[in-house]
């Protein structure tokens, strides 16, 4: 779990599409340098948000890591695009006392986006992005929640018809995020909020009349709420 607030910036050093060393596990593995400022407390086997993709340390150095990338990552997310001295996000798994500044975010990634502008507005910069899987639009709500390479940002216009969405960096992220230096055409990967998937399990659970063989999360608490306005006539 993480909070979609970026720690650092690290740099993509190798990037071995058939690794096989044993940290590499004979697939893809990628490995990240300039961030010895999280790995004070990393070990192996720890979680670790790489662009909002949660991997796992495989290796560690006391100025490096690296992880492993699953076929099925590299399918869904920007990953496959790195190369050596590509710029990342990174940030270490939520501790019990780390401060909840952004949301929770799970750094599974649902889709890409391709950002397709980027206007100047004051010192901040919009950007509008279309999702490469539409359907992931129906969780991006305005003044929402969404996880764009691991940052957590606020969605300020989303368009279901137009396939599309926005949200604005101020002046500060856009120097310590690595969207603030992508242009058009570019992709980032996305990550909606985990909240709107649940609710709408528990929504379409109602309405096919059933959850587990019983009756829905919705039903039996407007069961409850009918209950105590009738039982207080």
């Amino acid at each position: 779990m993480f909070t979609g607030i970026v720690e650092t910036i690290g740099t993509v050093s190798a990037l071995e599409t058939h690794d096989a060393t044993a940290s590499g596990g004979g697939g893809t593995s990628l490995t990240i340098s300039d961030c010895a400022e999280i790995l004070t407390d990393a070990h192996l086997g720890d979680s670790i948000s790489i662009n909002g993709t949660c991997l796992t340390i495989t290796s560690l150095t006391p100025t490096s890591f690296k992880v492993g990338i699953s076929p099925e990552t590299l399918r869904r997310t920007n990953l496959s695009t790195l190369h050596p001295s590509s710029p990342l996000n990174l940030e270490r798994a939520v501790s019990a006392t780390t401060r909840m500044g952004g949301h929770f975010v799970q750094g599974h990634i649902d889709t890409v986006a391709s950002i397709t502008s980027k206007t100047p507005d004051g010192n901040a910069i919009t950007y509008r992005l279309r999702p490469r899987d539409a359907g992931v639009l129906r969780y991006v709500v305005e003044k929402g929640y969404v996880t764009l390479d691991g940052a957590s940002l606020t969605v300020t216009t989303v368009t279901d018809a137009e396939g599309w969405f926005e949200v604005m960096l101020i002046a500060y992220t856009q120097e310590r995020v690595v969207m603030g230096g992508k242009g058009e055409g570019e992709e980032v990967n996305v990550e909606v909020d985990m909240v709107g998937k649940y609710v709408e399990k528990s929504v379409r659970g109602y309405f096919e009349g059933r959850e587990g063989g019983g009756m829905g999360m919705l039903e039996k608490m407007v069961g409850r709420m009918v209950e105590e306005r009738v039982g207080g006539r």
